[in-house]
């Protein structure tokens, strides 16, 4: 009898144990994989972010809109309302792979229809890698009106980072024009071509400081008073150590960001840990993100300057300033010292030493497929078109289709773009990049890249000279759906014989943004292993708006059901129908 109840004991004491293992794994599935829900409003408002009042795309009253915070493997739901009225809209996630979601990209004429003004249309991913990402608005050129913000995703409970900190902190830099996005679409479609020149300010967090007493400033509108211009104060206590995720969306300059008397560490850039390096400014290209560590190891009896400062064009902007305050001094306390002035703009030999320093983190490297199954060359052009200014890979400018790709692909529509492939090169022997071109005349097309699924494709950007002589730009190229291995950087013409032979195979970074310097290239490495159609494009605004992109297709038949919610403009109107 006391064996039987001992025994009876034994077994419900398992039971109960069971249970409770149960319950403590479906707690802790419940808390790894959350849900986070978010609502916005998008609309536009006056706002003054750097004292002069002009329309502003606003998230919930706020631009840059607010930090999605979330945890690696968690599901994002974002319902948003365009409440813009007299405009389309399209949110991406910058950096988000998308990962059997392509319908969430957020990337209008390519993966969905524009969000109609009224209409509420829910964003459903999930963000399957740790790191630091951006959103922005993808239709025309709303981005730079203020409809932008960053993604910060941390790694599971328990899993280390290969550094430590104290604190966690981010900013958003942006470059700022006081005309709207529709005089400056206007220009860059005109006959005469009207470039959009320069922007006004650079903002540190969404905030900068226009000079409103230059005479022909109206008064009305320009207010150095206005607590919205106030400049950004980041405050650090003594002695600690401070992670600062930095990330760039200018429509169009490419940034040197510093704080005076301090060193930074750059330990993460796209999402992927780098071998940590030590840098006194930071070169940052449109789309990109880093991390770096900063100590808080100066005399704390003062502030110093963070400053942000246009290099790679000879620009009008006046740096950037914000303040990196100590505390118990007040935020707003101005350091006693002249901001520092930055780098020289046209020294591109700091910035490309830059690019080369970045290499995966010992511990933390993928190694790339050692060979590629097919390689594109996109030389980098600006062209005329019937008379208009464009900008060209390949003597092909790219124009957007009206049934987006997408849903074109899935639904059989080939009608519905061009079927004839773009180039996978450019007249490699004779084309002499270093000058303009005798015949500057391209064409434009709506066609894509198809890409075989799960192969390897090589990428190598090649920059030439401009229509203006002596003249090449920087451009950040951003892929969507993927991350690429950076394979090399090198100066004047890549040459396809002998530059592969130096690819780094051994510990190249992932990014998904990466930058060509002036007359120089990039060769990068990706897999074609997310089905869906993903757009590659020059992150400069203006240049994407003037043709500056293209678009790939991969494992089209394996992507699932689209939803019906990303239809309704071209020919996939039709679905809609009851």
């Amino acid at each position: 009898m006391v064996e039987h109840n001992f025994h009876q004991q034994s077994h419900s004491f398992v039971k109960f144990v069971v249970l409770v293992c149960l319950l403590f794994l479906s707690a802790s599935i419940s808390v790894e994989a959350r849900i986070r829900h978010y609502e916005w409003e998008v609309k536009y408002e006056y706002k003054s972010p750097d004292c002069f009042k002009k329309l502003s795309i606003s998230i919930n009253g706020k631009t840059p809109g607010p930090t999605i915070v979330a945890q690696q493997g968690d599901t994002i739901v974002v319902e948003v309302k365009n409440s813009l009225l007299t405009e389309n809209l399209a949110i991406h996630w910058h950096g988000i792979r998308q990962i059997g979601t392509p319908w969430a990209d957020g990337t209008e004429g390519v993966t969905q229809c524009p969000i109609v003004p009224g209409d509420t249309f829910v964003y459903k991913f999930v963000v399957d890698r740790a790191g630091t990402y951006l959103y922005h608005a993808h239709y025309g050129m709303q981005r730079q009106a203020g409809l932008q913000g960053m993604i910060r995703v941390s790694l599971p409970d328990g899993v280390l980072e290969p550094f430590s900190y104290d604190h966690d902190k981010s900013i958003l830099l942006t470059d700022w024009y006081h005309k709207s996005t529709y005089e400056q679409a206007t220009g860059l479609a005109s006959l005469p071509f009207s470039w959009v020149g320069e922007p006004q300010s650079i903002l540190i967090h969404g905030r900068g400081r226009f000079n409103c007493s230059i005479p022909s400033i109206d008064p009305t509108l320009c207010n150095a008073t206005n607590p919205q211009c106030t400049p950004y104060s980041m405050t650090v206590v003594s002695g600690k150590t401070y992670r600062l995720r930095i990330g760039s969306l200018t429509a169009l300059s490419a940034l040197s960001f510093e704080i005076e008397g301090h060193n930074m560490t750059v330990v993460e850039a796209d999402g992927h840990y780098v071998e940590p390096f030590v840098v006194q400014n930071l070169f940052i290209y449109s789309g990109e993100t880093y991390s770096v560590l900063i100590k808080a190891d100066q005399d704390p009896t003062r502030n110093y300057w963070a400053s942000t400062k246009v290099v790679s064009r000879n620009s009008t902007t006046p740096n950037g300033l914000g303040i990196f305050n100590y505390y118990p001094n007040h935020p707003r306390r101005y350091p006693p010292t002249i901001p520092p002035p930055g780098p020289r703009w046209d020294d591109v030999t700091p910035r490309m030493a830059q690019s080369v320093a970045i290499k995966s983190h010992k511990d933390f490297i993928h190694a790339p497929p050692l060979t590629s199954d097919r390689v594109i060359v996109m030389l980098n052009t600006q062209n005329m078109v019937n008379g208009y200014r464009r900008w060209s890979v390949n003597n092909v400018s790219f124009n957007m289709p009206h049934t987006p790709y997408l849903i074109a692909l899935k639904h059989n529509l080939l009608h519905t773009f061009e079927q004839t492939p773009p180039p996978d090169n450019y007249d490699h022997k004779n084309y002499d990049i270093f000058n303009i071109a005798p015949n500057v005349n391209a064409t434009t097309s709506n066609s894509i890249y198809r890409l075989k699924f799960n192969t390897t494709v090589d990428i190598i950007l090649q920059n030439a000279n401009t229509m203006n002589p002596n003249n090449s730009e920087t451009h950040p190229w951003h892929l969507h759906g993927h991350d690429f291995w950076v394979m090399g950087y090198g100066n004047g013409k890549f040459n396809q014989s002998t530059d592969p032979k130096n690819y780094n195979f051994v510990n190249p970074i992932m990014k998904n943004t990466i930058p060509v310097h002036p007359y120089g290239w990039t060769a990068l490495r990706f897999r074609a292993d997310n089905p869906g159609v993903w757009a590659f494009h020059c992150h400069i605004e203006s240049h994407f708006f003037m043709g500056m992109g293209v678009v790939f297709e991969e494992g089209i038949e394996k992507v699932g059901k689209l939803p019906t919610s990303i239809m309704g403009c071209g020919e996939s109107k039709r679905f809609l129908r009851p």
